[in-house]
């Protein structure tokens, strides 16, 4: 097997992987649409259904970013450049909508890994809210990419 079809079994795979992983971030999403985030308190399990949103948010942000935009372009031969590279070659070939976007989600994402104080944490559920609709488009967009350049895929 050469490393090109490496890189597409790898990709085939990982369409999987986003598709699972929007599945849950879709679940966890409409469970929490609906909670009230204001400064009182929040429940306990309305904590743990924004830690799950969170947590998938993060999981998703990541796969589409790190991995899935990578891996097209080790396929389709373009050298990987930093995030925002990355995220500038997605707007372009029309996986994402606005880089700006992008941006803020990768923020986000660092933001979730790395903030502990609960104050700051009820901004980070409500940014959560405002782009999932956002990164689930994302993944439509790459498997819409993906089944109109069905060369990129090892099967």
């Amino acid at each position: 097997m050469t490393q090109q079809d490496m890189f597409k079994k790898l990709l085939n795979e990982n369409s999987g992987h986003i598709n699972k992983a929007a599945m849950q971030l879709s679940i966890s999403y409409e469970r929490c649409s609906s909670l009230m985030l204001s400064e009182q308190e929040l429940k306990i399990d309305e904590q743990e259904k924004l830690e799950a949103l969170t947590s998938r948010f993060a999981r998703l942000a990541d796969l589409i970013i790190q991995k899935t935009i990578r891996l097209i372009e080790h396929v389709e031969l373009e050298n990987t450049g930093s995030v925002l590279d990355r995220i500038n070659k997605a707007e372009k070939k029309g996986f994402i909508n606005s880089a700006e976007q992008f941006v803020e989600i990768r923020l986000l994402r660092n933001s979730i890994a790395h903030e502990y104080d609960l104050d700051s944490i009820l901004e980070i559920f409500k940014s959560c809210l405002t782009y999932t609709p956002v990164l689930l488009n994302a993944v439509k967009n790459i498997q819409e990419y993906l089944l109109l350049h069905p060369h990129l895929i090892l099967r």
